[in-house]
């Protein structure tokens, strides 16, 4: 009895801590800046040498201490919910000790610091966070350069418009703290979304979703009518994971569009024969290759390469496979089996060995990558768009177009595709992680993009020659790669799970 007593009040405290998302993300704040702490720290070694990097032992330290906080108040957060089902107000305050810890770069334990403070979290509220921070993340990554001996010639013009974006990004947080109460926005806070509507080009998706949940609201504040894309969003947010993953691809697009202004292209492509296969240090923070070329300038770049091949290579498939799978599923009979078994023989070829033969023929260059990787999914976005338009073609919305003489492309592009869309943006999410990794496969083998272009597949094949001896070279693109194809993993599962009518 006594065991089962344990296990029941086990059971309901885990069900209680599952509810307090503060408590999720400061326990994965925590983790994270321990890993953080083990990565400065392999960082801190000289494997070649026997070296120790001080600083970087130093930093290791200092990340290691603020893992220490972060446990502890996760500790008692745990103890504070398990006993009176909530925080109480002092642990609220621990959060701007969290948010402080943005100073080192620790973006996660300010995601969890911004959580915490405060109590009623709305969609907008955290919106605003993400941005926020996505913002300050490529400002911390680019001030790296500061320790360069020389840094782009646009650094200061990026470095003051991403000021201006944080700015931006805080008086609209503090307006939004203010000016939104559950459904009801304050009509001013239009300005504020014009605001943000600007800053959207830097890459801060965030910013963008959030000048367009402001305008929306704003526009159905007095029917107070439920916004069904709004609420997908919201649903978003509640998975940790999913939200980690959106902004760690929000992230990497932002900063692969400032690049452009304050990293200079040519410390990642141009020979340095004075720093070649350099440990990491301030200056170069994942080394430098066999021809003394900055590793985290050339990351950095490749993060560019990786998420246009990804996206174009996903957007052909969606457009061409997309229009054939509702043909045909509209139509059906002798034009359905036409696609289909066209499609079919296509389906049948691995898309990789497609991909290959295609650049083999062709050539490498990063127009016939994406070519090669759009054209093996063209059958599979093809089988999901028919598979839907089969069930919509007789519902009651399609007859009602017909009967008031609507053609039939225009009941297609209009009626039936904007229903379709749901597991077409699914599989969208989940296919970019798979063409990233492809990406990088092709590029490793040398049939990708040009070998002189920074990308993450290519630098991996050069840091493959120095695992024994410098094997940072080969770790970190490995990361970038993993990162970035798990971010998109954990975005389109939570997608799936948002926009599946059982979970809402």
């Amino acid at each position: 009895m006594e065991n089962r007593e344990k296990e029941y009040i086990k059971r309901e405290q885990n069900r209680k801590l599952k509810k307090v998302q503060e408590f999720k993300a400061t326990g994965f704040a925590a983790g994270a800046t321990l890993i953080l702490t083990l990565i400065l720290l392999f960082n801190s070694y000289n494997f070649k040498t026997g070296e120790i990097n001080q600083s970087m032992l130093l930093l290791a330290g200092g990340y290691f201490l603020t893992a220490l906080v972060q446990f502890g108040i996760w500790f008692k957060m745990k103890k504070e919910v398990c006993q009176d089902n909530k925080l109480k107000k002092g642990t609220r305050l621990l959060g701007y000790v969290m948010i402080l810890f943005l100073l080192t770069g620790n973006i996660f334990a300010a995601i969890a610091g911004f959580l915490t403070i405060k109590e009623e979290k709305n969609l907008e509220y955290q919106l605003s966070i993400y941005s926020l921070l996505t913002t300050l993340g490529v400002m911390l990554v680019s001030l790296i350069n500061l320790f360069k001996p020389y840094v782009s010639n646009t650094f200061m013009i990026g470095m003051i418009l991403l000021g201006l974006v944080a700015l931006i990004d805080v008086v609209t947080m503090v307006w939004i703290g203010k000016g939104v109460k559950g459904k009801q926005v304050d009509p001013k806070l239009k300005w504020a979304a014009v605001l943000l509507l600007l800053t959207a080009p830097t890459g801060n998706i965030f910013a963008l979703v959030l000048s367009l949940v402001l305008f929306t609201k704003i526009r159905h504040r007095d029917d107070m009518a439920t916004v069904e894309w709004i609420e997908v969003i919201r649903r978003i947010f509640r998975d940790n994971m999913a939200s980690l993953g959106f902004f760690v691809v929000t992230f990497l697009l932002s900063i692969s569009i400032c690049s452009y202004l304050t990293f200079d292209y040519f410390v990642a492509t141009e020979n340095d024969y004075s720093a070649i296969l350099l440990s990491p240090s301030l200056v170069y923070p994942f080394g430098t290759d066999n021809y003394g070329r900055c590793v985290f300038t050339r990351i950095v770049f490749g993060a560019r390469i990786s998420l246009v091949v990804g996206m174009l290579s996903t957007l052909v498939p969606i457009i061409i496979g997309g229009i054939l799978g509702a043909v045909a599923g509209f139509y059906g009979n002798k034009i359905d089996n036409s696609i289909m078994r066209v499609l079919d023989i296509l389906y049948a070829v691995p898309g990789i060995l497609l991909a290959i033969a295609i650049v083999a023929a062709f050539g490498t260059s990063t127009f016939n990558l994406i070519m090669a990787l759009s054209l093996g999914n063209v059958p599979v976005y093809a089988r999901t768009v028919r598979a839907t338009v089969l069930g919509l073609s007789n519902s009651e919305f399609v007859e009602a177009a017909r009967a008031c003489g609507a053609k039939d492309h225009v009941i297609i592009l209009k009626h039936i595709l904007p229903n379709s869309m749901a597991p077409i943006i699914v599989r969208a999410t989940l296919s970019i992680g798979g063409a990233v990794l492809s990406t990088s496969s092709l590029s490793y083998l040398g049939l990708g993009v040009e070998p002189h272009i920074p990308e993450w597949g290519n630098i991996l094949k050069i840091g493959s020659k120095y695992l024994e001896t410098n094997s940072y070279l080969a770790i970190y693109p490995g990361l970038a790669i993993i990162v970035l194809v798990l971010a998109f993993n954990y975005l389109g599962d939570g997608l799936r799970d948002a926009l599946d009518p059982k979970l809402k």
